[in-house]
């Protein structure tokens, strides 16, 4: 969350109240879990837009600048899965909450995406995690 405030105290809001606002009251929780599950984003603002026509720029940042929000990878968690990797003992998969539409731009950026055996992205199946009744396991 510290890179999406970033983006809107430093370039958007003016103050920390405008950006908590915001967050609380356009660009919610819910709202964004929607894409992770598999909503484009064009329709996800078209709703907010919709509904706050006065937060156009703001709204239209949300996804035009989010690759702004990405802090990068986190180092020591890394190394872990490289030592799990380079062990050969285990096979890696991964299961995220990324939307379909922004993973590829994770996987460009980020080399140890590539190193899992198989990724599940809750965007490209259209459910998220946890979500209850989404996947049957058998």
């Amino acid at each position: 969350m510290i890179g999406i405030l970033n983006i809107f105290i430093k370039k958007i809001f003016q103050t920390d109240e405008e950006v908590d606002w915001f967050l609380s009251n356009v660009c919610t929780h819910e709202w964004n879990e929607k894409q992770d599950a598999g909503r484009t984003f064009e329709d996800a603002t078209k709703e907010l837009l919709d509904k706050f026509p006065e937060h156009e720029i703001p709204i239209n940042a949300w996804y035009g600048r989010w690759q702004e929000t990405i802090g990068g990878p986190i180092h020591d968690t890394v190394e872990i899965l490289k030592a799990i990797k380079e062990s050969k003992k285990y096979r890696l998969y991964a299961l995220t909450n990324w939307s379909a539409e922004t993973f590829p731009w994770a996987l460009d950026n980020f080399e140890f995406l590539h190193w899992f055996d198989g990724i599940v992205v809750s965007g490209v199946e259209k459910t998220r995690k946890p979500y209850p009744n989404s996947i049957t396991f058998y």
